[in-house]
Formats: C-alpha cells, sequence, structure tokens
C-alpha cells in the first residue's frame, strides 16, 4: 500500500469517526477542533472528502 493510499484511508477513518459522533452525540469533533466553518475546518473536510474519493480505488485493487 502506497503511502498515498495509507494518509487517504487515515482521513477516510478520521471522517468517519466524526459522522458516527455527529449521528450518536450531535457532537461535530471537527468543528469543535478548528471552529464551526473556518478555513482550517473546511479544508480538513475537503481532505477527508478528496480522500474518500481516492479510497473508491481501494476497492478494485487485488
Amino acid at each position: 500500500m502506497k503511502i498515498v493510499d495509507k494518509i487517504a484511508l487515515a482521513l477516510v477513518i478520521i471522517g468517519a469517526i466524526n459522522w458516527g459522533l455527529i449521528g450518536l452525540f450531535n457532537f461535530n469533533l471537527v468543528a469543535a477542533i478548528f471552529g464551526d466553518m473556518t478555513v482550517l475546518s473546511r479544508i480538513i473536510y475537503a481532505l477527508v472528502g478528496i480522500s474518500g474519493l481516492w479510497a473508491i480505488k481501494l476497492l478494485f485493487e487485488d
């Protein structure tokens, strides 16, 4: 597994944990740490989204 794949997978896991916290406890960890829709939190959300798209290719690798 390439380093880019590992980074993407780590960001997807972070995103999944954040969505789990939102769904279960109505607590947004990214907003709590970086602020509600600040530039930094928007960058984090964008990176998690891009990582999710990148992780799609992991489904089709051997």
